[in-house]
């Protein structure tokens, strides 16, 4: 006998369905409110699809395997490869910007641990065609709203932002050798999960200037005058003036609230297709995983064969999302009771039952009843462990009580 789903997959009685369904209604509003258009792709790709473009973390946790026609298929780990490829396919008949989301579920073989199984549920917001800094700050006002409708706000989360152009001119400037600055990434990106000797260690196996060490250990605290200052006289700087129209237009859409953005260069993410700005969302206490990242990838469309499009989009899973909600006391799934129970006398034949029921679902209640004949006080019973709004008990002098 089966004892329960696979490790890292998760069963949806209601109760869980219905918290699903919350978080995913609260999605889709706010991506309606900003005008993003909702699209869907298949479960399954050509394997070459991630192998080529997203990083060599993912392709190490695909589900892939060889289909019955031979082909190299996978189950996606994530969504952008596969908007990136239908945008493309498409992208002179469209309008510009293309404005997309999807919700779409991804799998992933990886270790289980908080925050993190086997398959999840996604929000994926992008945007196509749009070069100009303020597509970035419309991607991340629309992250944060979306922490608003849920009722957290600025005290409960953090928007941790940086620019890869950015970062890499700032390890130029400290010395570090043009061809160690990917494996730099790689230790900036673990900075909060080994201790500060071991990134040491590896950024002195990678080269890197032992007067530097210390700052990209620390990266995280660099302030953005510093960088305006350091970067002032060099090619970055154009990049910088950009940052910081980006750090201005994002408090400006969400109606002048400074409180919500951190610049923090440590924030790197792990996928090799991210070109600009970056950016992840965290609770505050630090209690739980990323709730949301994502970034600008210009290059991904052209990379697919496609054209050169700008492009960026954020990814936002519903398992930390849901671990967040309900430590906060802001899960509230939909209310699942039946409008209507209705019971009746012994007298009354079932099939009486079943017009009345008929008649008030063809006004828009959910009703239940009795599927079968029994005694009064044993509806009654139902009724009350189904937790019904409204208990009906019809008579056969055609009354209701």
């Amino acid at each position: 006998m089966f004892k329960g789903a696979l490790p890292g997959f998760r069963d949806f009685y209601p109760q869980e369905l219905s918290e699903r369904a919350f978080i995913m209604a609260t999605w889709r509003e706010v991506a309606r409110r900003y005008a993003f258009v909702e699209y869907d792709g298949p479960p399954l790709e050509p394997l070459e699809l991630y192998t080529r473009k997203s990083g060599d973390e993912i392709v190490g946790q695909l589900y892939n395997f060889v289909d019955k026609g031979g082909r190299d298929v996978a189950m996606r780990p994530e969504m952008t490869p596969t908007v990136a490829r239908m945008v493309a396919a498409r992208a002179n008949a469209l309008r510009k910007p293309v404005r997309w989301f999807s919700m779409p579920q991804l799998f992933r073989y990886e270790r289980q641990q908080k925050g993190r199984l086997r398959e999840h549920f996604q929000l994926n917001v992008d945007i196509f065609g749009a070069a100009d800094v303020a597509a970035d700050a419309e991607l991340v006002a629309c992250a944060v709203d979306i922490m608003r409708a849920f009722g957290l706000g600025s005290q409960d989360v953090v928007v941790r932002v940086s620019d890869r152009r950015i970062l890499q001119a700032y390890l130029e400037s400290l010395g570090v050798p043009a061809e160690a600055v990917h494996g730099v990434y790689g230790v900036i990106d673990k900075l909060e999960r080994q201790p500060a000797a071991v990134s040491a260690e590896k950024l002195v196996a990678l080269g890197v200037p032992a007067d530097a060490i210390d700052r990209i250990v620390t990266i995280a605290d660099v302030a953005f005058d510093e960088l305006s200052s350091r970067l002032a006289t060099t090619s970055a700087a154009p990049v910088v003036q950009e940052f910081a129209d980006f750090l201005r237009f994002v408090p400006a859409l969400l109606g002048g609230d400074e409180s919500w953005l951190r610049l923090d260069l440590s924030i790197v993410r792990g996928l090799a297709y991210y070109t600009g700005i970056v950016f992840e969302l965290f609770d505050r206490s630090g209690e739980f995983r990323a709730i949301c990242g994502g970034g600008r990838y210009d290059t991904l469309l052209q990379s697919l064969g496609g054209s050169e499009l700008p492009a960026l989009g954020f990814g936002m899973g519903d398992v930390v999302l849901g671990e967040l909600l309900r430590a906060k006391g802001l899960m509230r799934p939909a209310d699942t009771r039946a409008d209507y129970w209705i019971s009746a006398a012994d007298d009354v034949p079932l099939d009486t039952i079943m017009r009345e029921a008929a008649r008030l679902r063809a006004e828009g209640q959910s009703v239940e009843y009795a599927l079968r004949a029994q005694s009064l006080s044993k509806q009654k019973k139902a009724a009350q462990a189904s937790g019904a709004k409204t208990f009906v008990t019809l008579t056969n002098d055609g009354t209701n009580g």
